[in-house]
């Protein structure tokens, strides 16, 4: 299993297994050295040898911790922010996951008999899931792994495809927490924790929640700002505290500089708490969406040590094989994230800053304006019978798509034909292939959760995800229930899960200063009239750090990092496409419609749809022939 991992730590490797107090556990880990090289060794043990932790992430407040648990008498033997864990849960227990900020997904063995006369074995993982964990339980006992390929390399989960998982990956463009493509095994979710006994080889351990914003210091502050100055002058300090502690490292860290407001911002911050620091841009010379210009200008106002690593189009392709294999599992989006990993690794780093969560933070999707209007729509959706919905549908198809896309357009006429589909209208913005074109290429599952008596759910589903995700955005305003929605959703199922994959598959730590959890927490509680200005872009962040960007950065229309794959799949792709769509993966072709993947990709070919649909497809078959082959 940790073989299978190696990428993710090429550093050290270590074990605990045979020990008598805890018979039939075995534990293994990989290291990416950044913190204490030499003495960061795991597992880490506490002074008198009974709690033992694997840690993979950072914890940004350790040498705070460190302070504290000194004068509490414990005493260290490393520099490592491994070590806290140790020692904070013998200090304060499960109650040390609230002391905890950083990203991370750790594994604690307590043999002291505290909780029971067995040993526990502790499993948690970070708030917004900047870190992965994924676990099965089989007839054999209890398994888990920072990535799924590790689970199917232990050679104990049967390498089945989930039905309901592919439901999720086609109506979305990835797996929605807390499914995997693989039946039987499930991802921990964001701000979860779960206990076992050891030996444990029956009863498979619910996961429970630990990190909940709506009860945070930032949320019970009755002095809260409720303007948008107010709220800006207080963001800044705690952008600056955010970028400043995700700064500490033993190695050299850079950072991810595009021409967007969310990097830019991590920029300016970054280069005020250190001189000198590295950025890097990945440019594609002579091309429309090449962002060189803008970014190195951007490095010159702050002084970074600025690289521009060229890519081409033909080092792309060669390398395409070799960006696929590292999805842990398959993402339409990925593959673009994994070559900004290559270019960090291309200049020589280990670490890199990202401003990945600025959007979800600071409204700056498309869904926060397309949300309330499908609302709305379903809303009068309601008052219409179901049959004549469907047969009006063709006249909203045409309508949006005067105004729109033909994408847009599908996903308006779900929710106006379909409106009881999905928990809530945000969903149908997000559709890959929503309601009523799904089915063109399977038989969809939407199976719900099912839940015990106390309330806990046996056995999750990643629609029990999404109801629950719906049920606490209702409780919020407008902008912060889409916000809860976008981090809950999207943002851990895709954008978190593929860029620590890709980059971990290069051997790269990707830090994410602006998911700082009281960051999140601040912002999160915020009412809309401090977080929004109508008309204006991001306008919470601008407000906060406006004196310190470019004007040209400020004032232009958000881009999306994208490589040119509408040429490419009609290009030098395109046979490579059409060969997997006609002799698509054993494992999933059970399941897929005749004709159906063949259907969108001469939609594509037509015009009618973008590269996105057809692409989704290719990376699910590519990614089941690989790891599920029949």
């Amino acid at each position: 299993m940790t073989a299978a991992m190696r990428h993710r730590g090429p550093d050290d490797e270590g074990f605990l297994a045979g020990n008598p107090r805890a018979p039939g556990l075995a534990l293994g880990m990989r290291r990416l050295s950044i913190i204490d090289l030499a003495g960061g060794h795991q597992p880490i043990w506490n002074e008198t040898k009974d709690v033992a932790v694997i840690f993979n992430g950072e914890l940004y407040n350790y040498r705070d911790l460190r302070e504290r648990l000194s004068l509490f008498g414990h005493r260290f033997t490393t520099q490592s922010d491994t070590e806290i864990l140790v020692h904070a849960w013998e200090e304060w227990g499960e109650d040390a996951l609230t002391e905890l900020r950083g990203m991370f997904a750790f594994a604690l063995l307590d043999l002291r008999g505290r909780y029971a006369t067995a040993p526990i074995l502790f499993l948690a993982r970070d708030p917004l899931g900047i870190k992965p964990l994924y676990y099965t339980q089989t007839p054999d006992g209890f398994a888990f792994a920072s990535e799924v390929r590790a689970l199917l390399a232990s050679g104990a989960v049967p390498k089945r495809l989930s039905q309901d998982a592919v439901t999720a990956y086609l109506l979305f463009g990835s797996i929605s927490e807390p499914v995997t493509l693989v039946e039987g095994v499930f991802s921990l979710p964001p701000g979860h924790r779960m206990l076992l006994h050891v030996p444990e080889r029956r009863r498979t351990p619910r996961a429970r929640p630990w990190w909940d914003p709506t009860i945070s210091p930032s949320a019970r502050d009755a002095r809260k700002p409720r303007d948008l100055p107010s709220a800006a002058k207080k963001l800044r300090p705690l952008l600056e505290d955010a970028v400043r502690t995700h700064l500490i490292a033993d190695v050299p860290v850079g950072l991810f500089l595009s021409s967007g407001l969310d990097s830019g911002a991590i920029g300016a911050l970054a280069a005020k708490a250190r001189r000198g620091i590295e950025s890097f841009t990945l440019t594609f010379p002579g091309t429309t969406f090449d962002e060189a210009a803008l970014a190195r200008m951007a490095a010159t106002r702050f002084k970074t040590k600025h690289t521009e690593v060229p890519l081409s189009g033909e080092s792309i392709l060669s390398r395409m094989d070799e960006a696929l294999a590292t999805l842990d599992l398959p993402t339409m989006d990925g593959i673009n994230t994994y070559f900004v990993s290559w270019a960090a690794r291309q200049v020589g780093l280990k670490v890199a800053l990202s401003g990945l969560g600025g959007d979800e933070l600071f409204a700056g999707y498309p869904t926060f304006a397309d949300t309330p209007r499908l609302s709305r729509l379903i809303r009068c959706s309601w008052f219409v019978p179901a049959p004549v919905r469907r047969m009006t549908a063709p006249l909203i198809a045409v309508l949006v798509t005067r105004q729109r896309s033909p994408d847009a357009a599908r996903k308006t006429v779900a929710a106006w034909a379909y409106p009881d589909a999905l928990p809530h209208p945000y969903y149908f913005a997000r559709t890959l292939f929503p309601p009523g074109q799904l089915e063109r290429i399977i038989e969809p599952r939407f199976r719900p959760s099912t839940v015990g008596a106390d309330g806990v759910t046996l056995e999750p589903t990643w629609l029990g995800w999404l109801e629950r995700t719906a049920d606490e955005a209702r409780k919020l305003e407008s902008v912060s229930g889409i916000s809860w929605l976008e981090m809950r959703t999207y943002m851990a199922s895709m954008l978190l899960r593929d860029t620590d994959t890709v980059s971990m598959g290069r051997s790269l730590e990707v830090r994410v200063p602006l998911l700082d959890t009281p960051l999140v927490e601040f912002v999160g509680s915020l009412p809309d009239a401090a977080r929004r200005r109508p008309g204006a872009q991001k306008a919470l962040l601008a407000e906060a750090l406006g004196d310190l960007l470019p004007q040209e950065i400020l004032g232009q229309r958000k881009r999306t990092f994208t490589l040119p794959w509408e040429e490419w799949l009609r290009g030098p792709l395109r046979a490579r496409m059409e060969a997997s769509f006609s002799e698509p993966a054993s494992s999933l072709a059970a399941y897929l419609r005749p004709g159906g993947l063949r259907s969108v990709w001469m939609e594509f070919l037509a015009g009618k749809t973008t590269w996105a649909r057809p692409w989704s497809l290719y990376v699910l078959t590519e990614w089941c022939r690989r790891h599920l082959p029949a």
